[in-house]
């Protein structure tokens, strides 16, 4: 087995490599990271440790980490064959990280952990034992079975945590007691039926993968104990939960309409609110006149959209700096046009003597749909890292 040092970056290797090294990997264990440099040498140190006489590999999912995270890796794979990292440049999400490194992998048995040893990497073997001894398509780690636990969280967490769970039920039909569980392992054999269907929404990668599967799979829960952060801190925030929502809502109806698009009505719709209470705190609150009450209430209204467009509807394409203004004036050109094609085809409609809400709504759906498409390609219409 080899020894590892405890700074990142580290590897003594004092005994001959290991299976792994001299033959394919029979598992491939994913990591997706981000901002996870202090912990990535003791996760591989304890990896070497815990699984002993089988055939590994480790591969490391980075969304290009301001911390140096994948030169990190690179260094122990430099001196560990069994160590490989892919970093990603312009995106950011846990989901779509594991299933590119998954990807990556030949093995025939995938795990996915995450990099702050919140996890207990010691069951690994014992997962491995059961996908190979017994009939099933993937193995757990639960913290609400029996035996399992959450640690140290509060109540309010603890709470969260379960309405997420119930939530859940929308689209995740096996009786699992952790579908929000980012620990688990697999066969390959699960993971290809469903890999095309997959979102690849957020952080919820198992709950996409058991409502993706076109064949319900089958599984088994094993009971581990959430761990403190090894180093570093939490990556979790609220828009983790608005990734959430997404995911569930593209696994309800995304075969019907974009999930993005959904976002972005939603916002919208936010906006029109924002609007209106503007316009309302100008003509009655300062008594402005209506043309300049309007006028302002309708560019406040536009700039809120956008920001808050560009940070959950297209957060993985987030615009900085320069790129931000430079995409408001393009969102405000898009969006602008797009209230002469609501109010031309309203119009048009209530003059062929169509009911006018009938003809309102019609001219918001061109609207919205002309603005959701443009800005698409014009406003967000490359990659840009997130942050």
């Amino acid at each position: 087995m080899n020894e590892m040092g405890s700074d990142a970056g580290t590897v003594n290797l004092v005994h001959p490599l290991a299976p792994s090294s001299t033959g394919a990997a029979e598992l491939s264990v994913i990591v997706p990271t981000f901002r996870e440099r202090d912990n990535v040498a003791e996760l591989v140190r304890r990896l070497h440790a815990t699984l002993d006489g089988i055939a590994w590999e480790a591969i490391f999912v980075d969304d290009d980490s301001p911390d140096g995270t994948a030169d990190a890796v690179r260094e122990i794979a430099r001196r560990d064959p069994r160590v490989r990292c892919v970093q990603r440049i312009g995106r950011r999400g846990l989901s779509s990280a594991c299933v590119e490194g998954m990807l990556a992998s030949a093995a025939p048995y995938l795990a996915v952990i995450d990099g702050d040893m919140q996890h207990d990497e010691t069951l690994l073997g014992k997962m491995l034992a059961v996908l190979e001894a017994e009939d099933v398509d993937i193995v757990v780690g639960s913290r609400y079975t029996a035996e399992g636990g959450v640690g140290d969280w509060d109540r309010s967490r603890v709470a969260i945590s379960r309405f997420a769970t119930t939530l859940s039920r929308l689209v995740v039909r096996a009786e699992l007691t952790d579908p929000m569980s980012g620990f688990f392992m697999l066969r390959r054999t699960a993971l290809m039926p469903a890999v095309r269907n997959l979102s690849s929404i957020g952080f919820k990668i198992l709950v996409d993968l058991f409502a993706s599967s076109p064949e319900p799979l089958r599984f088994r829960e094993i009971p581990y104990t959430f761990r403190e952060r090894h180093a570093g801190e939490s990556k979790l925030d609220n828009k983790v939960a608005w990734e959430y929502l997404l995911l569930l809502v593209d696994k309800l109806i995304g075969h019907l309409v974009p999930v993005r698009f959904v976002a972005f009505a939603f916002v919208g719709g936010i906006g029109i609110v924002l609007h209106l209470i503007v316009l309302t705190a100008l003509l009655e609150g300062f008594s402005v006149a209506f043309p300049a009450a309007q006028t302002t209430a309708t560019l406040v209204a536009m700039v809120f959209n956008f920001a808050l467009n560009n940070e959950l509807t297209y957060r993985d394409m987030r615009l900085r700096g320069w790129s931000w203004l430079r995409g408001l004036v393009s969102f405000s050109l898009v969006c602008g046009l797009g209230a002469i094609a609501n109010v031309g085809v309203a119009t048009y409609l209530f003059r062929i003597e169509l009911q006018w809400t009938v003809a309102a709504l019609a001219g918001i759906a061109v609207g919205a749909v002309w603005n959701y498409v443009v800005t698409m390609i014009y406003t967000w219409k490359s990659p840009k890292q997130a942050n």
